[in-house]
């Protein structure tokens, strides 16, 4: 049996869903599971919570939890990380507040824009830790990473270990579905190509049984059948052509012309949720209590198999059956009209020999224009946790478009300044 290592298991409520997916596969039921978090008493949680997914599915694995980060990944197969490092506090609300004082607003902050920068910063350090001590203990494992920012963490991941990483999210299936709806259309009898870079990739093909189903979302336009909550969406459909991955509120802040100050009517007109993410952080944490004791209590616990890839990826390599998963993974001319190793998210087939991307080949060029904008800034964030050259975080930050288009060059470097500052100890020297 495969030993499948959770790190940040403390996200119970992440942990449990994945535990489901893979537990519920007969041929995963009696594996190894380790659960490895920095946080005791959500460490506790996740593993009585894990215990209460097994016996619900009828699985009988083996369970243990530690906070040794390398006792858990010790032998490891697989190991799925779910980290936030710096956590609500002080980390995101760090990156929300400080940029609010000059006057740059965001709605997710952990992809792009300033707040994805210094997200990144603080992460691929510890991230790069711990694949080095994959290289010592496990050298053979897959690494199935969660992390935002998706593309920055596994760029740095590919650059700096020997570790088998694929990045995964859930915007290309989970987009295909809220279209599926849009257009009436059963989600299970379409099929679609994916290509891009995380939460920038686009709808190349989108069809029923060879059918192009793109003129029933142009329909969804002409007759004015938006969603409310996907206004920018659409609108970004309009102006290009394919339909985008990722939720309206995160991409509102990876372009310049949505978020203005002096333009708080395009917030309005684009139903633009500023501070998005504090707000389902804080939502989030006043349920944290309730959420614990109903997972830690006796009432009866639900399992259902969710849409992520993880436990897909896991049951494929080990047992051969072929899927398709959409995974994050360095641009090895995968994608010819974007930078080779940046990361890219594609179609991947996964079965024994492990998580295999295909060529998409060359992008539409108003796409790859727009992701160029975007890796940009990926590239530079890298260069800077690979070196710790703080030039280079100014460098991110100037060839941000949503920070670009609101702030001036003295603004930036004095915004990543004290940005810098107020992170203290959860950044690594910068020179």
């Amino acid at each position: 049996m495969p030993k499948i290592t959770f790190i940040g298991a403390g996200s119970t409520v992440f942990a449990k869903n994945l535990l489901g997916d893979i537990l519920s596969f007969p041929e995963l039921a009696n594996a190894e599971i380790a659960l490895f978090d920095i946080d005791n008493e959500r460490l506790r949680t996740s593993e009585i919570v894990a215990r209460r997914v097994a016996e619900t599915v009828g699985a009988n694995p083996t369970i243990t939890a530690t906070t040794d980060r390398r006792a858990a990944l010790d032998g490891a197969d697989y190991a799925i990380c779910m980290i936030q490092v710096g956590g609500y506090k002080p980390g995101t609300v760090t990156d929300f507040e400080i940029p609010k004082k000059y006057g740059l607003r965001q709605t997710i902050a952990d992809t792009l824009g300033i707040g994805g920068i210094m997200r990144g910063l603080r992460t691929i350090p510890v991230l790069l830790d711990m694949c080095h001590d994959m290289e010592q203990v496990c050298p053979d494992v897959t690494f199935l990473q969660y992390v935002n920012p998706m593309a920055m963490n596994c760029w740095a991941i590919n650059r700096a270990t020997r570790i088998k990483t694929v990045g995964l999210c859930h915007s290309v299936q989970g987009t295909a579905w809220q279209i599926s709806r849009d257009i009436g259309i059963p989600f299970e009898e379409i099929n679609y190509v994916v290509g891009g870079i995380n939460h920038m990739a686009f709808y190349l093909k989108f069809e029923r049984n060879g059918e192009d189903l793109y003129p029933l979302i142009h329909k969804v336009v002409e007759e004015n059948r938006m969603p409310d909550w996907n206004r920018v969406r659409y609108e970004m459909f309009k102006r290009l052509g394919y339909f985008v991955t990722e939720s309206s509120e995160h991409f509102a802040e990876y372009v310049p012309w949505f978020i203005k100050r002096d333009r708080p009517d395009l917030i309005e007109e684009f139903n633009i949720p500023l501070d998005e993410y504090i707000t389902r952080c804080e939502r989030q944490i006043a349920e944290w209590e309730k959420q614990r004791v109903e997972l830690e209590g006796g009432a009866p616990l639900e399992v259902h198999r969710s849409h992520e890839y993880g436990s897909g990826i896991i049951h494929s390599i080990e047992t051969g059956e072929p899927r398709v998963i959409y995974g994050n993974v360095a641009n090895d001319g995968l994608i010819d009209n974007l930078p080779q190793g940046c990361c890219v998210e594609v179609p991947c087939l996964v079965d024994k020999n492990g998580v295999q991307p295909t060529k998409v080949g060359t992008l539409p060029p108003q796409l790859a224009a727009l992701m160029q904008t975007n890796i940009n800034v990926q590239s530079l964030t890298v260069e800077a946790a690979l070196t710790c050259k703080r030039q280079h975080i100014y460098h991110a930050a100037m060839l941000d478009p949503h920070t670009a288009a609101e702030l001036s060059l003295d603004q930036i470097w004095s915004l990543v300044d004290d940005l810098i500052e107020a992170h203290g100890s959860w950044l690594p020297e910068y020179v």
